[in-house]
């Protein structure tokens, strides 16, 4: 899951949202009352950017996407293989560049419309259509970090589109067409960004005209009101200054219906509120426990769910941003002073590891024979020296309000870090910006950032999801030009062969860590809550959580 880059016109979400807003408020009070047994509320750490998953790519957004659509493959439960989703079953033909999706019958959006063959082309076509600001990568990230390019590119960078054509055979037959094999079909269709809206919602609402500019996005009303999907879960409101965002059972889902009949989403930034209002029954779970708060909330009764570590926090290195960065000396030297085993040890939760790769162990191509880099400060120091670098300043980019799964406490983690490498003799400039949309902003565009801290959560179990969204083309983030990886990148991708793919991941790790673009700092299992009478939600290493089988004990 990527960190998102939203530049959003808040008041516009605001003035849309509340005017369907009208009893957020009086559904949660009745959640702690007399009516608490059909309501649960999920205390989160920031506001969705958007309720189109379409045009989303930040973790809040998506967590309610999961809830109100579906996609044609999802996620096991609990686990990252492709699974049936809106599509029964689906096979590539021999060439590997065309599937067939066999659709389930009798299945309806949230509007009443029929959902088959035609709704889905409807919307793959939708996005592959884009023009203007939907092709911003602001807009539509997942879209080419899986697909590429659109049918006209208005980007001359942006690349050949992946996706092709849709056929609908019948109502429940549709065949999609790729332009070459590719490592992330199906697996990368399980995203909440390639949900299957209805057709007449976005055309009613417009849902493609989005105004404004790069600096300043507006979305249409369908992105802030009225998303409508096909999940076990219809959307109520989003009561914006109140930060609240109720969702309502759908009685006409075509499978097990959802066990609460209303469930709401409480954005409350700090974590310790978060903890309070959890023992206060003001809610009744949340996320992204604190790794010193999981022991303490067992203890009490809570119901703590921790998750596989299928993260990687990492320090950035932008080789554009500063002359001296594009040395590769430089850069070792940077990895060598940092005490990466001090921090995991220190900060983050049990089970917590340093990363070795940009991708954890528990993914195919992962390589332990790749060049590491040991806490040693003479060496860094050497190093430095050696690069005529002694004297080096760097501008450190963290981020303020947020938590995520593979970062609990960016400040902290921030002070260590920057401790380290202080004591090489590398003078540091403290640049702390609000997450949303300062912080993200500031390091994923533009050449004014040096280093900083991000980190990803795998959307699917391929290896390509991880190393090949990071370094597969240049990116402002990293500042770098590479021909020759971003070659082996686009043949690993083509390699149909899951055995020969393999392999080239293992190679493409050796070779990043020998190019070493940035830091590989850990992998954290993050943790989630429920009140101590909640249960049947299972924790997922994709936090692809389903509130639908959320339930109080009797």
């Amino acid at each position: 899951m990527r960190a998102s880059r939203p530049k959003v016109a808040i008041a516009a979400i605001a003035a849309a949202a509340l005017a369907v807003a009208g009893c957020a408020e009086s559904d949660r009070e009745e959640g702690s009352g007399g009516n608490k047994k059909d309501t649960l509320v999920f205390g989160v750490a920031g506001d969705p950017k958007v309720l189109d998953p379409s045009l989303a790519s930040d973790g809040e957004s998506l967590r309610v996407a999961r809830q109100v659509f579906e996609t044609l493959v999802r996620p096991e439960d609990g686990g990252t293989k492709v699974s049936p989703g809106l599509a029964e079953s689906w096979e590539p033909d021999a060439a590997g560049t065309t599937w067939t999706f066999k659709l389930r019958s009798g299945v309806k959006f949230h509007d009443g419309e029929e959902f088959n063959a035609e709704a889905v082309c409807y919307n793959f076509n939708r996005w592959y259509n884009a023009k203007g600001l939907m092709q911003s990568p602001d807009v539509t990230a997942y879209w080419q970090d899986i697909m590429g390019g659109y049918a006209v590119n208005e980007d001359d960078t942006l690349p050949e589109s992946l996706f092709k054509s849709c056929t609908a055979t019948d109502p429940t037959t549709v065949s999609l067409a790729f332009t070459r094999v590719s490592s992330k079909i199906p697996a990368a269709l399980m995203l909440p960004s390639f949900s299957i809206h209805s057709p007449k919602a976005l055309e009613q609402y417009d849902a493609s005209n989005i105004s404004g500019s790069a600096d300043d996005i507006k979305y249409p009303e369908y992105a802030t009101a009225h998303p409508t999907g096909t999940g076990p879960f219809k959307f109520k409101a989003w009561d914006v200054p109140n930060k609240t965002l109720t969702l309502e059972r759908n009685e006409d889902y075509w499978g097990e219906k959802a066990k609460l009949k209303t469930l709401i989403f409480k954005t409350i930034s700090d974590e310790n509120a978060r903890k309070q209002e959890l023992r206060s029954g003001g809610i009744q779970g949340y996320d992204l426990v604190g790794p010193a708060d999981v022991e303490p909330l067992k203890g009490e009764g809570f119901n703590v769910l921790t998750r596989p570590a299928f993260n990687i926090l990492y320090l950035a290195i932008n080789q554009k941003g500063n002359p001296k960065l594009a040395d590769l000396k430089v850069r070792q030297a940077l990895a060598h002073a940092i005490n990466r085993q001090a921090l995991v040890d220190s900060k983050l939760p049990p089970g917590a590891q340093v990363a070795v790769n940009f991708f954890p162990d528990t993914v195919e191509g992962w390589n332990g024979d790749v060049t590491k880099y040991e806490y040693d400060v003479e060496k860094a120091k050497a190093l430095l020296a050696e690069a005529g670098a002694s004297d080096l300043t760097l501008r450190f980019h963290y981020p303020t309000e947020v938590t995520r799964p593979y970062m609990p406490n960016p400040k902290d983690l921030f002070e260590l870090i920057s401790a380290d490498l202080q004591a090489a003799g590398i003078k540091i400039e403290a640049i702390p910006l609000k997450w949303s949309p300062d912080y993200l902003n500031a390091t994923t565009s533009g050449d004014k950032h040096d280093i900083h801290f991000l980190g990803w959560t795998g959307d699917y179990g391929d290896g390509y999801n991880f190393i090949g969204t990071f370094f597969d083309r240049q990116k402002d983030e990293w500042g770098f030009n590479n021909p020759a990886l971003f070659e082996k990148f686009k043949k690993a991708d083509s390699t149909a062969d899951m055995a020969e793919r393999v392999a080239l991941y293992k190679e493409l790790n050796a070779d990043i860590m020998n190019f070493l673009p940035g830091v590989p700092i850990s992998h954290s299992p993050p943790a989630i809550v429920f009140g101590k009478d909640v249960t049947g939600v299972k924790a997922s290493p994709l936090t692809d959580e389903r509130f639908s089988t959320a339930e109080f004990k009797s």
